[in-house]
């Protein structure tokens, strides 16, 4: 399985071991496998395998499969043009081969029967899968066995399970993980597929109904959709499926008797719809809980199931349960956290002659919860007081810090009529020793109304991206000035510096935190320029439009942090008498 044509072995080039996932896929085997890149170089092996070749990890990994273990059965290297299992290897294609032999570290031979098969190995491009297994005794001595029969469907089994283990596992999105489980047994081992899901109010749901049709999958959306309620007594086979009782082979002729439910009407009208002539359905289990029930049937393959194939099925649908178990706590999780955020998060005050909006987007890769954060009340003066800010982290650590920092800036600002660097200056003496915030950014301001339809904004920013103002006329600037250090250093330093300027009626100001702004790959001042040219573009729209359509012109594709954003606009000039 080997790269290039050469006869002598290639010096090792190290290669990244691919990530857990495709591990856990090869261990799940219950025999000797390993993964090899485009290139025939090995990218991840299983113990079994390890243990069967006597070599460690760091023998294996990175070289040429080919060169490090084919030989003849005389024990020497085997050439290129003679070796099966690298022609099967650069043709892209399934190939086994019944006798061959590897060598093992400790210089024997090891007699085998393979199966090589293409594996998708997600972003690190197109795989293959070898799975291999001993067909004799005594690999110590290197003596010829008599081959034995019938190991390679038990290989190609494994190698299927080994597939749905690393694709199914891979996934925390529910739907992403049923269309990989279509994907993966139609039409490998069926015409048809039909997933029914049990919702979180015991609810059935046919969720999937897929037909392998000219090399496409196509959706029956007409026999999708609520399916009745699961009948606690019935012995017909989606019913007992879908209370975990059991799996079983079933036919058009199963639910062509009296129904005994609205199920098995639901499966007659399936088989008749579908033209199945051979199904079989297992359950769809968590480790909790029955999560729903999985069909695999046959129309255009002659080939009845029988229950010697219902093992293969209940695997599958196992690890499909695994995976659909894992996305569904993470989405849960998901969305208790940004309940929980939204709930950290504040509701904007009324502030007379002032529009404000306000905006936050969870990461969309991470737990929905993090330190970005946004703030605006009212202070004792009168005037009104405005932050954004960032706790470095993104779990629920971050989110209580966030409330920390927050809660304290409010309880500074009200009771201490000072500037906003002073207010600030305050804030980092604090976090040091009542809170466990390690590093905070932030940029806090207060406004206030200035006469003549103009308002004055002054400010000071801890290591935060700059503040925008937007004239009514589509000039935009940032606000660099007032800039000092992060919260959080414990380093002596000069005091904060405060800002001032004056916003023109019709100027929309917008804070914003630095997820808005940075994406891998990019330079900062590249995001800094595109907020500026949107931010720009859209000043005519509406507030809330406008805010809106800067986060989805402005926001990164691959962002993987979250955003807060507070915007305010100051009152358009009047129009003159003249001019009306």
């Amino acid at each position: 399985m080997a790269g290039p044509d050469r006869t002598e072995t290639a010096a090792h080039q190290p290669v990244a071991v691919l990530d857990t996932s495709l591990t856990r896929g090869l261990e799940a085997i219950g025999t000797g496998a390993y993964v090899v890149d485009e290139e025939g170089r090995i990218l991840a092996v299983n113990t079994r395998a390890r243990d069967l070749l006597a070599r460690t990890t760091e023998d294996l990994l990175g070289h040429d499969a080919h060169d490090l273990l084919h030989r003849d059965a005389h024990g020497q290297p085997l050439p290129t043009s003679r070796c099966g299992m690298r022609q099967a290897f650069h043709a892209g294609r399934t190939a086994q081969g019944e006798e061959d032999y590897f060598a093992r570290g400790d210089g024997s031979l090891l007699p085998i029967a393979w199966l090589l098969t293409p594996y998708d190995i997600g972003d690190a491009g197109a795989g293959t899968l070898v799975v291999f297994h001993t067909v004799g005794h005594t690999p110590e001595t290197g003596s010829r066995p008599e081959p034995t029969a019938g190991p390679l469907r038990e290989l190609e089994r494994l190698a299927l399970l080994a597939d749905a283990t690393t694709r199914l596992t891979s996934t925390l999105d529910d739907d992403e993980a049923l269309e990989r489980l279509v994907s993966l047994v139609v039409p490998r081992l069926a015409d048809w597929v039909i997933v029914d899901l049990i919702t979180e109010h015991d609810e059935v749901w046919r969720t999937a109904v897929v037909h392998a049709e000219g090399g496409a999958l196509v959706r029956r959306d007409d026999l999708q959709g609520p399916m009745p309620p699961v009948p606690e007594e019935s012995p017909m086979p989606l019913s007992r499926a879908l209370r975990g009782v059991a799996s079983t082979v079933a036919g058009p002729g199963t639910y062509q008797r009296e129904p005994d439910s609205g199920i098995a009407v639901e499966q007659r009208r399936l088989f008749d719809a579908t033209g199945m002539h051979s199904a079989a359905i297992a359950p769809i289990r968590s480790t909790r809980a029955v999560l729903g029930a999985l069909t695999l049937g046959r129309a255009e393959d002659p080939v009845a199931f029988t229950s010697a194939d219902l093992p293969l099925v209940e695997d599958i649908a196992r690890r499909a349960g695994l995976a659909l178990d894992n996305a569904r706590l993470y989405q849960r999780q998901r969305k208790v956290a940004e309940t929980m955020q939204n709930h950290l998060l504040p509701q904007m005050p009324g502030v007379p002659g002032l529009q404000m909006t306000v905006r936050y987007l969870p990461a969309p890769d991470a737990s929905q919860v993090g330190g970005d954060w946004y703030d605006a009340f009212p202070l004792s003066d009168g005037s009104t007081a405005l932050a954004v800010g960032d706790v470095v982290g993104h779990d629920l650590e971050a989110a209580a810090g966030m409330a920390q920092v927050r809660n304290m800036l409010r309880a500074y600002a009200w009771s201490q009529h000072e500037s906003p660097s002073r207010i600030v200056t305050r804030l980092d003496e604090a976090l040091q020793h009542i809170t466990d915030v390690d590093m905070a950014t932030m940029v806090f301001a207060r406004i206030e109304a200035a006469g003549d339809g103009q308002w004055r904004l002054s400010w000071t920013n801890a290591g935060h991206p700059p503040p925008l103002l937007i004239s009514r006329d589509g000039l935009a600037r940032y606000l660099t000035d007032g800039h000092g250090i992060v919260l959080g250093t414990g380093a002596d330093h000069s005091p904060r510096p405060d800002a001032t300027t004056l916003l023109a009626p019709g100027s929309t100001l917008v804070l914003y935190t630095d997820g808005l702004i940075e994406a891998p790959g990019h330079s900062l001042d590249e995001g800094l320029n595109r907020l500026r040219r949107h931010a720009a573009a859209l000043a005519h729209r509406p507030l809330s439009s406008f805010t809106d359509h800067l986060l989805g012109r402005v926001r990164p594709a691959d962002n993987d942090d979250d955003v807060a954003l507070l915007a305010l606009r100051t009152p358009a000039p009047k129009a003159s008498a003249a001019g009306r």
